[in-house]
């Protein structure tokens, strides 16, 4: 018998504008296809999804998990220069800046127009 294997994993985001939230994540590279009943979008980009759901959040928790850096999510990138170099032209709100980790890679914080923290990271150019 073979043994069970994932095959992927996508964070769903609670969103308050779901066509706000579509253009921000196809400015990054991701497509959508037609939202269902305008409540639920799933995006996808080199394989990956991310689900985005209009729903009310908890602001009070977004400004704590803002505050203490929790991240909604962690992203692996080849070419994290040329990605970082995309966010930054899009005017993605950084709020950690790319940067060499003490393990030798380079990642940064974006934060996305409903406050979710993404960390992106990856091996530098050589």
């Amino acid at each position: 018998m073979t043994p069970p294997r994932l095959t992927s994993l996508a964070p769903q985001f609670l969103v308050d504008d779901l066509a706000r939230s579509i253009k921000f994540y196809e400015g990054l590279g991701s497509t959508f296809p037609p939202t269902w009943k305008g409540v639920y979008a799933i995006g996808t980009r080199d394989g990956l999804e991310l689900h985005l759901k209009r729903a009310p959040k908890n602001a009070a928790e977004r400004q704590f998990r803002r505050h203490n850096d929790h991240l909604d999510a962690a992203v692996g990138v080849e070419g994290i220069e040329a990605f970082y170099a995309l966010c930054v032209e899009k005017g993605a709100r950084i709020i950690k800046p790319l940067e060499p980790t003490e393990w030798g890679t380079k990642d940064f914080y974006m934060e996305d127009p409903d406050g979710y923290i993404i960390a992106f990271g990856g091996n530098p150019a050589p």
